[in-house]
C-alpha cells in the first residue's frame, strides 16, 4: 500500500529524465569492448587454469591469450575470431592446449577472413554456447532446490557476512551463520582485489579483510551451503563481488557456479575504486546481461555515497544512483525482481528526528521500486566503538527495515568500526533481528505516516530535488556529473582511473558470440 501519495507525474518524469541521462553512457557501453569482457567470453568457451611458471606467479591462461592476440592483432573485431582460427589451424584440441602453445611462444594470431572467418565463428559460437547452457542449467537447479527446501519464512531476508581470508574457515562460519537464522551469505572479497586485472585461480586460505573471489573458493562455498541447506530446510543463497576491472569474468564464474547475488553497481568502482569510468560502465552492462540469464540478483552499492557524503544533505543523490541503476539494469535485460538497489541507515543519530528522516528515505526507496528486492544496509559511519549504543542502533535501523517492507536486510553488528566480527557478535546481531521481528513484524500494517508530517514531506522533497539533479545530469551528462563530484563527494574524470588501456573501440565487424546471445535474450 502506498503511504507517501507520490506524484505518478513527478515519478514518470523522474524515470524519463535517468533514461536520457543513461543513454549517451549505453551508447558508449555498446560501441566498446574490453580486456575483461573479452576473457569473460573465452571463460565461457571453457579456458581455465593458469600458467604457474610464470617468473612474477601464476598468470590465468585466459590473460595471456587475450592479451597476446591484442598484441598481435588486436582486440576491435574481438577476440574469439583469432582464438578459434588458430585453435583450428594448429591442430588443438583444447583452449588450454592453446594457451600453453601461446605461453611457449608457438602460435601467432591473426585475423581470419572468408570461409575461415565463418568456420572460426561457428566454433567459437558452439562452445560459448556450452557456458551459456552451463548458467541456464544452473540456474533450473537453484530453482528446483528452491521449490524443494523453499525460501526464508517471510521477508526481509537477512543477509550476514563472513570474511576470514580462509575459504575452508569461511565454510565453518557461513554454516553456523546460516544455522543461526542467516538467510543470507556474503564472502568479502580481499581488500584490492578489485584492482588486480586477473582473478586468481584455485581455492585460498589467505586473504586482507576478505577471501579472495575464485571460481573454485565459488564452488567450495556454493556446495557447503547446499548441505546446510537441507540441514536448517531453506535454500541459503550466495552472495560474492561481481565489481572491479574483471567484472564481466567473476559474473559469468557466479552464473558458472551458481551463485545467487552478486554486488554490481554502475558507479561503485569509479567513484571509490578509481576505475576508469567507461570502462566500469562496459563492463557493467555485459556482466548485468550475465547475471540476467542466470538469474542472480544483484546489489547496488547508493549506501556507499553516505559513508563519504552526509546523509540528509546527498539523500537525492542515493535516490538519482537507484534511478539510474534501474535504467542501466533494464536496458541490460535485468528483470525488476533482480534489481536489489542499495541505501542505508546512515544519518548522524545526533541529527533531530533522525529516525523519522530515515523511515522517509526508505519508504521512498520502497514505493519507488515496488517489486525490486531493494537492500537495507546497517549503520557503518556513525558507528563509534560504543557496542552498546552500536546495539540499539542497530535495533533501529532493524525496526526500519520492518516498518517499510525492505527486501534484504545486512545484519549490522555491535562491533563495526572496532573488529573484524567474531561469531559471537554475529549471533548477538542475530538475536538483534530476531527480537525485531518477532516483537514487529506485522508493525507494518499499522504504521501509516501522516500525509502533511515529516516524513512524507521530506519524501517528496528528496524526490524533487532528485529531479532537479537529474534535469542538471541530462543538460552536462553523466560522465560531467562524475567528474564534478556529484556522487558520494569523488571527482572521477572520463580519461582517468585505472583499467582505461583496457578500453577498446568495437570494428564495424565485431563479433562477440555471448554478446549476441545476451542481446539476443
Amino acid at each position: 500500500m502506498a503511504l507517501l501519495d507520490l506524484d505518478p507525474g513527478v515519478v514518470a518524469t523522474a524515470r524519463r529524465l535517468a533514461a536520457r541521462a543513461a543513454a549517451p553512457v549505453v551508447a558508449l557501453a555498446r560501441g566498446h569492448t574490453t580486456v575483461a569482457v573479452e576473457r569473460a567470453t573465452l571463460r565461457l568457451a571453457g579456458i581455465t587454469g593458469a600458467d604457474t611458471g610464470h617468473p612474477a606467479g601464476d598468470v590465468p591462461w585466459v590473460n595471456r591469450v587475450v592479451d597476446t592476440v591484442r598484441a598481435h592483432c588486436g582486440l576491435e573485431h574481438g577476440v574469439v575470431l583469432p582464438v578459434f582460427h588458430a585453435l583450428r589451424t594448429h591442430g588443438l584440441a583444447t583452449l588450454t592446449d592453446l594457451a600453453e602453445a601461446t605461453a611457449a611462444g608457438q602460435i601467432r594470431y591473426t585475423l581470419p577472413k572468408g570461409a575461415e572467418r565463418t568456420r572460426a565463428a561457428r566454433a567459437a559460437t558452439t562452445a560459448v554456447n556450452r557456458g551459456l547452457r552451463a548458467i541456464d542449467r544452473n540456474r533450473a537447479t537453484r530453482d528446483r532446490l528452491v521449490a524443494r527446501l523453499g525460501d526464508p519464512p517471510c521477508r526481509p531476508w537477512l543477509y550476514l557476512i563472513v570474511a576470514t581470508g580462509d575459504i575452508d574457515e569461511d565454510v565453518v562460519q557461513a554454516a553456523n551463520a546460516a544455522r543461526a537464522g542467516a538467510d543470507v551469505i556474503a564472502v568479502i572479497r580481499s581488500t584490492g582485489q578489485s584492482l588486480l586485472d586477473y582473478v586468481p585461480e584455485g581455492a585460498t586460505h589467505h586473504g586482507f579483510a576478505g577471501t579472495y573471489a575464485t571460481q573454485e573458493n565459488f564452488r567450495i562455498m556454493r556446495a557447503a551451503l547446499d548441505d546446510v541447506s537441507k540441514e536448517v530446510g531453506r535454500y541459503v543463497r550466495l552472495t560474492n563481488y561481481a565489481s572491479g576491472l574483471c567484472m564481466p569474468e567473476i559474473a559469468v564464474l557466479g552464473g558458472l557456479e551458481r551463485l545467487d547475488m552478486m554486488l554490481n553497481d554502475s558507479m561503485y568502482g569509479i567513484l571509490f575504486r578509481d576505475i576508469n569510468p567507461v570502462r566500469t560502465f562496459v563492463d557493467q552492462r555485459f556482466s548485468r546481461q550475465v547475471h540476467a540469464r542466470a538469474g542472480i540478483v544483484i546489489n547496488t552499492g547508493e549506501d556507499n555515497y553516505l559513508t563519504t557524503a552526509d546523509a540528509v544533505d546527498a539523500a537525492h543523490t542515493v535516490t538519482v544512483s537507484q534511478l539510474l541503476n534501474e535504467h542501466f539494469a533494464q536496458e541490460a535485460g535485468l528483470p525488476d525482481p533482480l534489481l536489489g538497489l542499495g541505501h542505508a541507515f546512515e544519518i548522524d543519530p545526533k541529527v533531530p528526528d533522525s529516525f523519522r528522516l530515515e523511515l522517509a528515505h526508505a519508504l521512498l526507496a520502497r514505493e519507488l521500486f515496488p517489486d525490486a528486492p531493494l537492500k537495507w544496509m546497517p549503520p557503518t559511519r556513525h558507528m563509534t566503538g560504543n557496542v552498546f549504543q552500536g546495539q540499539l542502533l542497530d535495533g533501529f535501523f532493524n525496526l526500519a527495515g520492518v516498518l517499510t517492507g525492505q527486501s534484504i536486510l545486512l545484519v549490522g553488528m555491535m562491533t563495526e568500526a572496532v573488529a573484524t566480527p567474531f561469531l559471537s557478535d554475529r549471533d548477538l546481531a542475530l538475536a538483534n533481528v530476531r527480537y525485531v521481528l518477532d516483537a514487529a513484524g506485522g508493525l507494518a500494517e499499522d504504521f501509516r505516516p501522516a500525509p502533511d508530517g515529516l516524513i512524507v514531506k521530506r519524501a517528496h522533497q528528496v524526490l524533487g530535488e532528485a529531479v532537479d539533479l537529474l534535469g542538471r545530469i541530462v543538460d552536462d551528462g553523466l560522465l560531467a556529473a562524475i567528474a564534478d563530484g556529484t556522487f558520494g563527494l569523488m571527482r572521477r574524470p572520463p580519461d582517468g582511473g585505472k583499467g582505461a588501456d583496457g578500453v577498446i573501440a568495437k570494428a564495424d565487424d565485431y563479433l562477440n558470440p555471448a554478446a549476441a546471445a545476451l542481446e539476443a535474450r
